[in-house]
């Protein structure tokens, strides 16, 4: 089988579905159609985004003997029920983060998932960034010594407003956290992926900065405004608009994390600082194609994203030669090339180079330790 004979179903096509038909077409699979929250909003979705079929049920999707790998990038509280529905009927899952809204939900999928022998990832597209890999590459070749501390922040301002609103500031469709959950559970995964240690225990503060929203009756897709003559509904808020984290990881390193969704400037600002033993270690993604580098006793440099000069992990996930930036949508076309390498295949690799259902469920399982040490006010063990 080549890439152009396999067939792609979407549920549901908002800003990141949107982001997944356009990368698997860069990489040349065939979206064959998707599904959405109702009939009428996917035959709309799939007339925008010129595809041949609109599913009236992701049921209808699953069923479907052509299709043979489903992309899940609905609201969170549908994507266990979703993904049991595709693995079921055998199909290989892509899953938006988080795979589900709780810990049990998502064991429950790792188990289903390997019991399927069907190919399954999580979609922590920012590990994608090709100087990432080659952060982690460089830890893992020894080049700064033992990672020692790991500090850094994801910042956005979309929901500065109390008239901002989207799905996600629902508790029953977002989950129990929102900030955490949504952008920094991406940072901690990227966190663990470069030093190559698991977080292990958790200091959190929740902050609701935002403690009243005005919003429309109806939804309100991602990162839209709300129009200033429309009849606004006030609710209370309970969800976190931003935290502050400390982190110990399992090789005994530390860390320090900002997250906040009421930064005014910051539209999707992601930095991450890993000091190690013998050198640092500093990215930031509105500068994405540059890695600083630290030493005590020479210059410091800057690494330019070049595949001539990366690491071999990262040249394999690098899409241009050095010089054309590399941003946000290439890193769902790096990581859906190593999904999509598993697929040819037929069942997943004995060591996939991209986050499966096992990253999605240890990452449910940190968001957990954070919740909790946020309400008790102390250091909480990850439980594993």
């Amino acid at each position: 089988m080549r890439l152009s004979q396999v067939n792609v179903g979407v549920v549901g096509a908002g800003f990141v579905g949107s982001a997944h038909i356009e990368a698997l077409r860069r990489i040349g699979v065939n979206v064959a159609g998707l599904a959405d929250a109702s009939p009428e909003l996917a035959r709309q979705k799939a007339e925008a985004a010129n595809l041949p079929r609109a599913y009236e049920t992701v049921e209808a999707l699953a069923a479907d003997p052509n299709i043979d790998v489903v992309h899940i990038t609905s609201p969170n509280h549908a994507h266990a029920d979703q993904v049991r529905t595709c693995v079921a009927a055998g199909k290989h899952v892509v899953c938006e983060k988080p795979l589900g809204l709780t810990s049990t939900e998502g064991a429950d999928l790792v188990e289903r998932a390997e019991a399927a022998g069907v190919v399954n990832a999580v979609c922590f597209n920012i590990r994608f960034y090709p100087l990432n890999h080659q952060m982690a590459s460089m830890v893992r070749s020894g080049e700064i010594g033992e990672p020692r501390f790991v500090t850094g922040s994801y910042l956005q301002d979309w929901l500065l407003r109390e008239t901002d609103w989207n799905w996600r500031l629902i508790p029953d469709e977002a989950g129990e956290l929102r900030a955490v959950a949504d952008i920094g559970s991406h940072w901690m995964d990227l966190a663990r992926f470069i030093t190559g240690q698991r977080i292990a225990e958790v200091m959190a503060e929740l902050h609701t900065f935002v403690p009243v929203r005005r919003h429309p009756a109806g939804p309100v897709e991602t990162f839209a405004s709300t129009g200033a003559d429309e009849d606004l509904i006030e609710e209370e808020m309970s969800s976190d608009d931003g935290a502050g984290i400390l982190l110990r990881f399992e090789g005994g390193a530390r860390g320090v994390l900002s997250i906040s969704q009421t930064s005014a400037g910051r539209k999707n600002s992601i930095s991450i600082e890993v000091d190690g033993s013998d050198s640092a270690m500093s990215w930031f993604s509105e500068d994405p194609d540059r890695l600083w580098i630290g030493h005590r006793g020479r210059p410091n440099e800057i690494l330019q994203r070049d595949p001539s000069l990366a690491a071999p992990d990262a040249a394999r996930v690098t899409g241009y030669p050095g010089g054309h930036v590399e941003g946000y949508a290439d890193t769902f076309r790096a990581l859906f090339s190593q999904v999509y390498a598993d697929v040819l295949i037929g069942e997943p690799s004995a060591n996939p180079q991209y986050p499966t259902f096992a990253d999605g469920h240890d990452a449910l399982l940190v968001a957990e330790a954070v919740a909790r040490s946020s309400q008790e006010q102390r250091w909480v063990t990850v439980d594993r």
